[in-house]
């Protein structure tokens, strides 16, 4: 019916290697550690984590949705690539609102200049009926995004071996 798409780019001092490990698949247990407000806790429910997993997310009280469920479609550690979606038909969870039939997720890294990382992310919703995210939603998103990806940033410097 339509849809619309967002993209975020987040520098990192993180090699794309580790960036890649963390953002993608240690992403289950991190973000409940760096981002209580917003991940309550992430429970796999099918899979090993690879291509077709699927994981149930909690969100914290009062952060907007109360879970979703996605699965995850590629998991490229060689390529530093991590796609996965949340789907009406497949996946349940209400961060979809009863206004899009799919939301598809694609996190790529590349190595930047001063050895870290470019994280690239990309989002596209798939709506179910005639509907535009405002503005602001969808600079909100961004925002909780970075915040995240800098606390998760902040805590592997301050834990190296994590």
């Amino acid at each position: 019916m339509g849809g619309f798409a967002k993209e975020v780019e987040v520098s990192t001092s993180l090699p794309p290697a580790k960036a890649f490990k963390a953002f993608a698949e240690d992403l289950d247990t991190l973000l409940p550690t760096v981002a209580p407000q917003a991940i309550k806790s992430v429970e796999r429910l099918e899979g090993d984590g690879g291509p077709g997993t699927i994981k149930k997310i909690t969100f914290a009280e009062g952060y907007g949705f109360s879970y979703a469920k996605h699965r995850v479609d590629v998991l490229d550690k060689d390529n530093f690539l991590y796609t996965y979606k949340i789907e009406d038909l497949e996946i349940e969870g209400d961060a979809l609102m009863n206004k899009f039939e799919k939301i598809t997720y694609e996190t790529k890294l590349e190595a930047s200049p001063d050895r870290g990382s470019i994280c690239k992310s990309s989002s596209k919703y798939y709506n179910l009926c005639e509907f535009e995210l405002k503005e602001e939603a969808i600079k909100a998103g961004k925002e909780k995004a970075l915040a995240i990806s800098k606390a998760i940033e902040a805590y592997l410097l301050a834990n190296p071996d994590a």
